[in-house]
């Protein structure tokens, strides 16, 4: 061989050893992720060391596990689909002894989901024997299968699409199954993954260039957008989607509510751990975005309907001095004639932070002013309830249940014995909010005593203030200090000093709350955080001693949604609404959420907009942030652009902290001007989006949903996260950065080779025009409101601004038609109404009284004719609005206004308030009396023109 060819030899065997070791490099799985690790505690470990060189994936181990070495021999049983699992030869688990015995199963449900178990012969605790699923599957075009390799040592199975494309494989190794330690590793057949949670991804697809670890479990934990943060925030939710390679998309659900982390490898794949229950896991085939989500709610439950005032705009703060204070702050908003619907109270209208209590003499006769406004009123609870008033002693007397220690002897006498009502008993006391100690409902008592307590002291309180909703706070649940010597509110004058809750941290009854591996979730924090910090004790018990903390944690903030939302329909006869800060799966059922104790930064601004997606993807679509953050001071341009963003967001509330100033609209007259603006196009939408939030709750449909949903074989939407779609029709391009005057947008192109739509902007810039797809630069000076684009192909129903729901409610609708350019034959478009009477509860959405219009537009360029129908289903709603005119873009001519019948006779146009525009191509048509549609049937309008064909 010659010495150049030597050399290239040579040169390409220092490639492939390298691509060798880099691709070794993207599938370790962390054998040592506490602090303190070294070869020598890693080797004993049983595991490998190896120093992380340069060109290496960031995050990557440098003490792994033999991870293809690691697991299980599995023997059929003979039973269909089931096999036994014996511990192999291979290393073991570094955290608590192995099982040396499982079982692994699947079986089909319903017709679509397979769900795989893995679990020990004696029962353990299960997440699923709690939270009550309805377990309902959805018919899909795509099938599912898995594929067992009980030949290999050690065993591995994968789950496979009908076409062969492999979605889930653990031939990568690594399974183990110990008492406190579970953990199962797979492949993935893409790096387009979506969801896990609740945790701040400043992104909307997860980056597999990385190994990165996410923590999951309850904690009363605020946001951080300041760089890469994995910190566990307030709820848990084992989901994620993923996109695959061909456009096709697929859901996995892990249903444990134990401590329990992700951690995600270049490979790509991640590894999954949990420190309790077993391994529960389910599918979801899609094959679309949109239907893995209808498919995954079915499941766990469809979202809750909220009432129609709860998608006007909200103000809140935290810090009102008065009541005065308050009324003060909402007469400076109205006094902008902002369109505005809900004034809450924080914790500041208690007596002393104690639910069911006023601090503030006439808030009930507020309240009833605020009615009479068209507003609402929603009021915060906490779950803690001090133990020495009344509220205690009456679920004492009802023989309601806390959460407790499992024995007399663990009790924290120096604090029990301060409480004469809870002296006797194992209640497990702490501190939150209350100048003293307080005990946690147990809403998952088996007995019902404390769901019936619960909900007679909410109609007990709301015969003195006549609230509407119900905010529930600090649900993780959160308790302060505990463990700790000098806990923060030992420096707030405004709280007593008083001992605080200590949880055993060593010895036989520490086994709960030191396990032996303790998850992201404390790893994340470091020493001393434990699993109780900021909580209980994991050692309590809920279920009337049926159950441990250990394992129920996370699913406080879901239980008490649940209670709470029959409580709130018990109190006040009305659907109303509940906001939880604490969720988990199917927590959409009962209520909303918020995202959390965020803080005026531009970060935090740009982070509510994938929070809202990803909430979206779990199922709770009334999902917002605060707006213009809670901590810290909000800088006017801020605040103006996050007032924008949240009007495109379900749950949308201006919200803030105590000893911050404040930050209404009406504190900077730019803002008053821009939340005006930007609220008024929000209300003239909310038929729409009611709409949408019915076809969540009946269908299982997303509200905001990421533009991969509706385009998932445009590559470049897959990684989108600074836009987002409203529904199926209208695409939003927000402004979130300091001095910005434009947005760098993209318009999706879809399936290039056959696009049949186009977008129309509907703001200020070159309203009604077609967009240019692919990416443009959008100007958004503060005056105008946020880009938004509507797809062609659609109808929508829209309604006058008012100052509230209520008074809009009463104004007659129009429709905003966008034909579809399909061919030269025919254009078209169709859009869809549900209408109900906004506020009555709704036990069955299916059973709900409503009326569901739907609309259809055809337009023959040929024969110069346009033919609107409307059907409408049985009317089972107060009658709706009625028609007053229409708009429809891209208009070719003018119409004949002596042309138009309805059902076939003439109907008669405003030709005064009608016009087009042979420049914009826009068509407004007025009728000269209202079209009511509120009875069952189908209305026909139809028209003729003068035939202009497209340019």
């Amino acid at each position: 061989l010659s010495v150049s060819t030597m050399k290239h030899l040579v040169a390409l065997s220092s490639l492939l050893l390298l691509y060798y070791a880099h691709a070794q490099a993207n599938i370790r799985i962390d054998c040592y992720p506490e602090e303190g690790a070294n070869q020598q505690a890693c080797e004993a470990r049983g595991c490998v060391w190896k120093v992380v060189e340069n060109f290496e994936p960031v995050g990557t181990p440098w003490c792994f596990m033999k991870s293809e070495e690691m697991g299980y021999i599995a023997t059929p049983t003979g039973d269909a689909n089931e096999w036994s699992l014996a511990k192999n030869a291979g290393p073991r688990s570094p955290w608590g002894s192995d099982l040396t015995s499982l079982k692994f199963s699947f079986k089909d449900i319903g017709d679509s989901v397979i769900n795989v178990r893995i679990e020990d012969y004696q029962k353990r605790f299960e997440a699923a024997d709690l939270v009550d699923f309805p377990r309902n599957t959805e018919q899909s075009a795509e099938s599912l299968s898995v594929k067992v390799r009980n030949d290999s040592d050690p065993f591995s199975f994968a789950v496979q699409r009908k076409n062969g494309l492999t979605l889930f494989d653990t031939s990568i190794g690594a399974l183990i199954f110990a008492d406190k330690f579970i953990q199962i590793a797979t492949s993935l057949p893409s790096k387009n993954m979506y969801g896990w949670g609740e945790n701040i991804h400043q992104e909307i697809k997860h980056d597999f260039s990385r190994y990165t670890s996410w923590g999951m479990f309850s904690r009363d934990e605020g946001p951080n957008s300041q760089g890469l943060d994995t910190k566990n925030l307030y709820g848990v939710h084992p989901f994620y989607m993923m996109m695959e390679p061909n456009g096709q998309a697929h859901g996995v659900l892990i249903l444990n509510a134990n401590a329990q982390e992700v951690t995600t490898i270049p490979a790509p794949g991640y590894v999954y751990r949990t420190i309790g229950g077993i391994l529960d896991i389910y599918f979801f085939p899609g094959p679309s975005p949109a239907e893995v989500v209808r498919q995954y709610t079915a499941f766990i439950g469809r979202p809750m309907l909220p009432a129609y005032w709860a998608l006007g705009y909200q103000l809140c703060r935290w810090g009102y001095t008065s009541l005065q204070d308050m009324k003060d702050r909402v007469a400076a908003v109205r006094s902008y004639q902002i369109p505005f619907d809900v004034a809450y109270a924080d914790i500041d209208y208690m007596e002393r932070y104690k639910d069911f209590t006023v601090g503030w003499e006439g808030f009930g006769d507020y309240v009833k002013q605020m009615h009479n406004w068209g507003m609402h009123n929603i009021l915060i609870f906490d779950p803690a309830i001090q133990a020495d008033y009344d509220p205690f002693q009456r679920a004492m007397d009802s023989g309601a249940s806390f959460i407790e220690w499992e024995r007399p002897d663990e009790v924290m006498r120096s604090i029990q014995d301060l409480y004469p009502t809870a002296k006797d008993t194992k209640i497990m006391l702490a501190v939150v909010w209350p100048d003293k100690h307080v005990g946690f409902p147990d809403f998952l008592d088996p007995k019902n005593n404390t769901l019936q307590w619960w909900i007679d002291e909410f109609k007990r309180y709301h015969d003195q203030i006549p609230f509407d909703g119900a905010w529930i706070d600090m649900n993780e649940a959160s308790s302060f200090g505990t463990n700790e010597d000098h806990p923060f509110f030992f420096d707030d004058p405004d709280h007593p000093k008083i001992e605080v809750l200590r949880c055993p941290i060593s010895g036989q009854d520490a086994e709960w709350d030191m396990p032996p591996y303790q998850t992201q979730a404390v790893y994340r924090y470091g020493e001393p955080n434990i699993l109780a910090t900021k909580a209980l004790c994991m050692r309590g018990v809920q279920g009337r001693g049926a159950l441990r903390l250990y394992d129920t944690h996370s699913l406080y903030g879901w239980s008490e949604s649940k209670a709470t939302q029959k409580a709130v329909y018990g109190s006040t006869g009305k659907r109303g609404v509940v906001i939880s800060r604490s969720t988990y799966p199917s927590s959409g059922r009962y209520s909303g959420h918020w995202l959390g104790d965020n803080t005026a930064t531009w970060q935090d601004l740009r982070s509510a907009v994938v929070g809202a997606q990803e909430f979206n993807l779990f199922g709770i679509p009334y999902v917002g942030s605060d707006v213009c953050g809670f901590n810290g001071v909000a800088s006017e341009e801020m605040c103006l652009r996050w007032q924008q963003l949240g009007s495109f967001h379900s749950f949308f509330r201006n919200h803030n902290a105590k000893g911050n100033p404040y930050q209404d609209p009406s504190v900077w007259p730019s803002v008053a001007a821009a939340t005006k603006k930007a609220n008024e196009f929000r209300y003239s939408m909310l038929p729409y989006i009611y709409s949408l939030h019915y076809a969540a709750s009946l269908n299982g449909d997303t509200v905001v949903r990421p533009v991969f949903f509706d385009f998932p074989h445009d590559s470049e939407t897959l990684g989108l996260s600074e836009q987002f779609m409203w529904g199926p029709f209208i695409l939003v391009i927000p402004a979130l950065y300091e001095g910005q005057s434009e947005v760098d947008g993209y318009i999706p192109l879809g399936e290039t080779n056959s696009i049949t739509y186009s977008f129309y902007s509907l703001y200020d810039y070159n309203y009604g025009q077609k967009i240019p797809l692919g990416r443009s630069l959008f100007p958004t000076p503060t005056t105008y409101n946020t880009p938004a684009f509507v797809k062609s192909g659609s109808i929508l129903p829209r309604s006058p601004p008012a100052l509230t729901t209520v008074a809009s409610r009463l104004l007659d609708f129009n429709l905003l038609i966008v034909p579809n350019d399909v061919n030269n034959n025919e254009r078209s478009a169709s859009g869809i109404l549900y209408w109900d009477d906004g506020d009555s509860v709704v036990d069955d959405i299916a059973k709900n009284p409503h009326t569901e219009t739907v609309f259809n537009y055809v337009f023959s360029p040929i024969q110069g004719k346009s033919n609107l129908t409307l059907t409408v289903g049985p009317a089972q709603a107060p009658a709706q609005p009625r028609l007053e005119y229409l708009e429809i873009f891209d208009f070719l001519s003018s119409p004949s206004y002596t042309s138009f019948t309805l059902n076939g006779k003439v109907l008669s146009i405003n030709t005064q308030k009608s016009k087009y525009s042979p420049v914009t191509r826009i068509l407004t048509v007025f009728f000269g009396s209202p079209i009511d549609f509120s009875f069952a049937g189908v209305q026909s309008i139809t028209w003729s023109c003068g035939v202009s064909m497209p340019n």
